[in-house]
């Protein structure tokens, strides 16, 4: 764990008094403005709306229900990039099982890697009152987390970090990972090693993608770049295609998990999968069941969901320590894929 600057006190999350005095209104009012129920002079209303606006206030979608005396809901939101995608489940899982044992519920949500989706979501799960959120980020931009943060909301990111944004994250270190991958090929003799991965607005995507360059690189390899394949179908196609070139790859570095199973599926319908190397990002289901098996940097996204889940609750529970980045280690799981000779 990496402590990287001293975290700030909590703040409590205004309140609906907190948006009255700001304004000089009462609290009926502000109810009327927030729940659009009643009249309320447009001057007044858009002095309401200015007060909620600075402090950051979200109307409390739980308050008909039965309180704690210290105000949790016994909650925390979950906004991950595809609840679909089998690594996202994963966390989605670690997440739940840490939560789950606290005696927290979990509310979840995909962001599409959509920022103007995670622009819409973030104030939503504030609005349910969640005690904290976990967040997988879709773009750069920090504004929406950084309201919540500001309003006293506790986030942790995960796979991921935003610039800009101090706040707790669990990452495993990508760029490593994939230098290490590609000099495995290098290894057995590669020298033109296709790069194949996802969009690049992504920064797990942009330092894969850097540590393939260093390896390739170092070894005077020729690079064959083909990125922003979000799905098994982009890849494969990409795949097929890219088999066509003169001279065309010896080896794949699939850096992502569908990436993985589109170029499996391709090199399999094409007869190669015994003549071009893969080595793999991420796990893929029966990836060691196919022949050859699938050599992979593993990551264990139970393990990040579960240690996401841990650090947050130490949040909510009050710990104001440094904010600290958490980097869970990758296994290298040599299976057979990754160690096929050019020809």
């Amino acid at each position: 764990m990496t402590p990287l600057s001293p975290k700030p006190a909590p703040r409590q999350r205004p309140t609906m008094k907190d948006v009255a005095r700001e304004a000089g209104v009462g609290i009926k009012t502000v109810s009327r403005v927030v729940n659009g129920e009643g009249y309320v002079g447009e001057a007044t209303a858009a002095r309401v709306r200015a007060a909620v606006e600075r402090l950051a206030y979200r109307r409390d979608v739980s308050a008909g229900s039965l309180r704690r005396a210290d105000r949790r809901t016994l909650s925390i939101g979950l906004l991950l990039g595809d609840v679909s995608n089998p690594f996202d489940a994963q966390v989605h899982r670690g997440v739940e099982d840490a939560a789950g044992a606290a005696g927290f519920a979990v509310l979840s949500a995909s962001l599409d890697e959509d920022p103007e989706r995670e622009r819409e979501l973030v104030p939503t799960m504030g609005s349910y009152q969640v005690d904290g959120l976990i967040v997988m980020p879709a773009g750069p931009d920090p504004t929406a987390l950084q309201r919540e943060m500001d309003a006293g909301m506790p986030v942790v990111l995960v796979d991921r970090g935003v610039e800009g944004l101090e706040t707790d994250s669990v990452v495993v270190d990508n760029q490593s990972g994939a230098r290490l991958a590609t000099e495995h090929l290098i290894s057995y003799g590669h020298r033109h090693i296709a790069f194949m991965g996802d969009r690049q607005f992504l920064p797990t995507a942009r330092m894969r993608l850097e540590g393939y360059r260093e390896a390739c690189w170092a070894a005077r390899a020729a690079t064959h770049i083909i990125p922003d394949l979000s799905n098994e179908y982009l890849a494969e196609t990409a795949t097929r295609a890219m088999l066509q070139a003169s001279p065309a790859p010896t080896a794949i570095f699939a850096a992502q998990n569908l990436v993985t199973i589109g170029v499996v599926r391709a090199l399999r319908s094409l007869g190669l999968e015994h003549e071009i190397a893969v080595v793999g990002f991420d796990d893929i289901s029966l990836g060691d069941l196919v022949s050859p098996a699938i050599t992979v940097i593993a990551q264990d996204p139970h393990l990040i969901g579960k240690m996401a889940a841990e650090r947050l609750l130490a949040r909510i529970r009050g710990d104001t320590g440094p904010v600290e980045q958490i980097i869970v280690p990758t296994s290298f799981l040599v299976r057979g894929s990754g160690e096929i000779p050019p020809p």
